[in-house]
């Protein structure tokens, strides 16, 4: 059955679901969700920095390298494209499909795109309040419809629609429980804040082919859905589960301040055009969309 078919027959039974039931079933249904399948490259719906290998795993090897770090966990891992980046390591990969949390770890959390595809409701302003937008249906598909009403403040009035995350708090606790001590090293796309003013009609968006879809509602389960990080949530959050805050700042600076001390000699580059590449578009490009946020989790006394 596919993925429309089995989100009408739920709204059938239970009438217009909240989004975050919507779209946990459009990407992560076992059966036919979107992502259960192999999005990646050039043939598929888009690149992220893992593609651009060797250098990006080589700069994070860098950095573990710097920071005494041995064992790596990364949620969300897809391919496990840095598994060979990290060789020598413990590198514990997990994904939908695959691997199970460390009961208790000291070392290193690599969320890589990981918090965009968490799942998230969405409401919008009316008047002075707000409303949260359900998923109904129709003959003709999916189509929002006002659900009830919310107590939602410190919202910028300029703002017309938002998102609101619903797993990042349960994520982050999760990986406080388990982490003794070390890092949480987050690379994402989103937004503080005070920058949430550049997104009045939300962040939500999806994507197939490398194209920028505005129709999230549309042909769910075939193409990828994702909002903007709140980053002022998820640092609040994690500040109150005990990390603290190293660095904020783009990824691009991120990952200058792991080459500047030797000028990048480790990722080998005289002669090697590809390479220059793909730091060029990790420092420029994508460096420069793309936030780091690095937290540490101290060790107990």
């Amino acid at each position: 059955m596919d993925i429309a078919t089995l989100l009408r027959a739920e709204i059938a039974a239970r009438g217009p679901l909240p989004f975050s039931r919507f779209m946990e079933v459009a990407l992560y249904d076992p059966t036919a969700g979107y992502y259960r399948r192999d999005h990646f490259g050039k043939e598929g719906d888009f690149y992220t920095a893992e593609q651009l290998q060797p250098t990006f795993g080589l700069l994070l090897r860098r950095f573990c390298e710097q920071h005494g770090i041995t064992t790596i966990v990364q949620p969300g891992a897809g391919r496990a494209a840095l598994r060979e980046s990290f060789a020598g390591m413990e590198y514990i990969p997990l994904d939908v499909a695959y691997g199970r949390w460390p009961e208790s770890f000291r070392g290193m959390i690599l969320a890589h795109e990981f918090f965009d595809a968490l799942v998230v409701d969405v409401a919008e302003r009316e008047g002075e309040a707000w409303r949260e937008l359900l998923v109904g249906c129709d003959s003709d598909g999916f189509m929002w419809t006002p659900g009830e009403g919310l107590a939602i403040e410190g919202i910028d009035e300029r703002i017309e629609r938002v998102e609101r995350p619903v797993g990042l708090a349960t994520e982050l606790s999760n990986m406080a429980a388990r982490m003794s001590s070390g890092y949480l090293l987050v690379l994402d796309y989103g937004y503080t804040q005070r920058e949430q003013i550049r997104f009045p009609q939300g962040s939500l968006m999806g994507y197939r082919k490398h194209q920028a879809v505005e129709d999230v509602l549309g042909n769910p389960g075939e193409q990828d859905i994702t909002a903007h990080v709140p980053f002022s949530t998820l640092q609040e959050t994690a500040h109150r589960l005990g990390f603290r805050t190293v660095h904020e700042e783009s990824m691009g600076s991120f990952l200058l301040r792991i080459g500047e001390a030797d000028h990048f000699a480790f990722l080998e580059l005289e002669g090697d055009a590809a390479r220059r590449l793909q730091l060029k578009t990790l420092l420029f490009d994508i460096g420069q969309s793309f936030r780091a946020l690095l937290l540490e989790k101290p060790e107990r006394p």
